[in-house]
C-alpha cells in the first residue's frame, strides 16, 4: 500500500497544477464585492453592511478602440478597458492610476475558463462601477487624493499584465496573452489624455494586479516628467515564496507554469532573470531589490488569500484539519496560530529590504483580510483598521506627500481590536 503522506503530496501536486488557477479567478473580487462578512469587533455588534453604491456615482467603462492597432486583447480577443474620472481644481494635474485585481491562469484550461467571464473578456465587464476608498471622490473617504484623474484599469489577460504573444493558440485554443501590449496601449492612451503632464502620480494594485504594479512600477515611472512625484502601491501584491504546510512550492509551482505559459519572462527584471530561474522573479521580495521607484507596501500579516492559497491550499489538507481555520482566523487553535504567526515572520523577513529604505513606505496590520485600499471601511472611515491610530489612508498620504515616517508593522494577531477580519466562504 502506498504510503499516505506521498498520496496526499500527489493529490496536492495535482490539485496545483489543474484547479488552483480556477479557484483564484476573480476570488478577490467576488468575495468582496458579493460575500463581505466583516468578523464584527464585539460579538454582540452586528458586522457593518457596505453599501458600495450610496455615496459613490457609477463610472463608465471605456474600451481601447486604439488597442487594435496594436494587438492589445483580452483572453478571448475582445478590446481592454478602463474607468476614468477627470481631475478637477488642485488635483487637475495629478493622477492616480488603480489596477483591477483577480488571480492568474496557468493552463490552457483555466485560461479558457476566464475568457467567458469578465476577468479574460470585456463582453463580460461591468458598464458602470463605483469608485470607493483610495478612488472615491469624497473627502471625507479620500481626503489627499478625491480630485485627483483617476482609472481603475481593468484586468483582463491573466498574468498580471505581463504576457506575450510567443505562446498563443496552443493546443488549437484561441487565446490571447497580451498583458505586456495591454498595458502599454493603456498607458499611450491616458499619455494623451493628460497623464503626460502629470505634476503628482500614483500607481496603485490590488492582488493579481498588486502584482502588476511592482512589475510595471518603473516603466510608469519613466513614461512621465522628470520633475514629477511619481510613486507605486500595492495592496496586497506580496506574494510569498513559501512551502504550503506539506513542504510542496505549490505557488512557486504555479508560477512557473503562468510564466511559461504566457511568455511572462520579457516583462520581469533582466538582471534578475539572468541569474536565477524566471518564475522565481516574478516573487515580489525580488522585484523589489531593482525597483528604483519609491514603494509602499499594503499587507495584511494573515493575507487571507495566501493563507488559503499558498500556505494550506485545499490539496495540502485532505483530513480537513485546517478547513475551518482557513475560512475564519478565530477558528485557529494554537497549533495552527502559531504557525501562522510563522508566515508572518516570513513577510517580515521578505520585507527587510524596504524597511531599510528611506523612501519605501509599507502598512502591515495583524487583520485576515486582502485587498484593503478600494473600500472606504478598511481604507478610511471612522472604523477603518488602524496602526498607531493612523489610518491605511493616512499612512499613504504621509508616505506620499513625505509628512511622517511612513512604516508600520502591527504586533502579532490577535492584537488589534481595529481589524476588519474576514469570515470568508467554504
Amino acid at each position: 500500500m502506498a504510503n499516505p503522506r506521498l498520496r496526499a503530496l500527489s493529490r496536492c501536486r495535482k490539485w496545483a497544477k489543474k484547479d488552483w488557477a480556477i479557484t483564484a479567478v476573480g476570488f478577490t473580487f467576488i468575495l468582496f464585492a458579493l460575500t463581505l462578512l466583516f468578523d464584527s469587533r464585539n460579538s454582540d455588534t452586528p458586522s457593518p453592511t457596505i453599501d458600495h453604491h450610496s455615496t459613490q456615482g457609477l463610472v463608465p467603462l471605456t474600451l481601447l478602440n486604439r488597442a487594435k492597432a496594436t494587438g492589445a486583447f483580452c483572453l478571448d480577443g475582445s478590446l481592454p478597458g478602463y474607468h476614468f474620472q477627470k481631475g478637477s481644481e488642485s488635483g487637475s494635474n495629478n493622477w492616480l492610476l488603480h489596477i483591477d485585481g483577480g488571480g492568474w491562469c496557468n493552463s490552457i484550461k483555466t485560461c479558457n475558463v476566464r475568457k467567458g467571464k469578465a476577468l479574460g473578456s470585456s463582453e463580460y465587464m461591468d458598464r458602470l462601477v463605483p469608485f470607493a476608498g483610495i478612488l472615491s471622490r469624497h473627502p471625507s473617504q479620500n481626503p489627499d487624493f478625491y480630485n485627483w484623474n483617476i482609472v481603475k484599469i481593468r484586468y483582463c489577460d491573466g498574468a498580471s499584465f505581463a504576457g506575450h504573444p510567443e505562446s498563443e493558440f496552443k493546443n488549437g485554443t484561441k487565446l490571447f496573452f497580451r498583458g505586456q501590449l495591454i498595458w502599454e496601449a493603456i498607458m499611450s492612451e491616458l499619455l494623451s489624455l493628460g497623464l503626460s503632464n502629470a505634476r503628482q502620480a500614483l500607481l496603485s494594485g490590488c492582488s493579481a494586479g498588486g502584482l502588476a504594479t511592482l512589475i510595471h512600477c518603473d516603466e510608469f515611472r519613466d513614461h512621465l516628467p522628470t520633475d514629477a512625484t511619481v510613486k507605486c502601491l500595492t495592496d496586497p501584491g506580496f506574494f510569498l515564496d513559501e512551502p504550503d504546510i506539506l513542504g510542496n512550492r505549490t505557488i512557486s509551482d504555479f508560477y512557473h507554469d503562468v510564466v511559461q505559459l504566457q511568455s511572462v519572462t520579457k516583462s520581469l527584471n533582466k538582471k534578475c532573470t539572468r541569474t536565477m530561474e524566471p518564475s522565481k522573479c516574478i516573487f515580489p521580495h525580488q522585484i523589489i531589490k531593482n525597483v528604483r521607484t519609491p514603494l509602499f507596501i499594503v499587507n495584511p500579516a494573515y493575507d487571507f488569500w495566501q493563507i488559503q492559497h499558498v500556505l494550506v491550499p485545499v490539496g495540502s489538507d485532505p483530513r480537513g484539519y485546517w478547513k475551518r481555520c482557513r475560512l475564519n482566523i478565530k477558528e485557529c487553535d494554537s497549533s495552527q496560530i502559531k504557525i501562522l504567526q510563522g508566515f508572518r515572520s516570513s513577510l517580515h523577513k521578505a520585507l527587510s529590504k524596504l524597511e531599510k529604505d528611506k523612501e519605501g513606505g509599507m502598512f502591515i496590520n495583524s487583520c485576515f483580510v486582502h485587498c484593503q485600499t478600494w473600500m472606504a471601511e478598511t481604507w478610511h472611515s471612522p472604523n477603518s483598521p488602524r496602526i498607531n491610530n493612523k489610518t491605511i489612508a493616512e499612512s499613504v498620504s504621509d508616505w506620499y506627500f513625505n509628512r511622517k515616517p511612513p512604516k508600520k508593522i502591527d504586533c502579532p494577531y490577535p492584537c488589534n481590536p481595529t481589524c476588519h477580519n474576514m469570515i470568508t466562504p467554504g
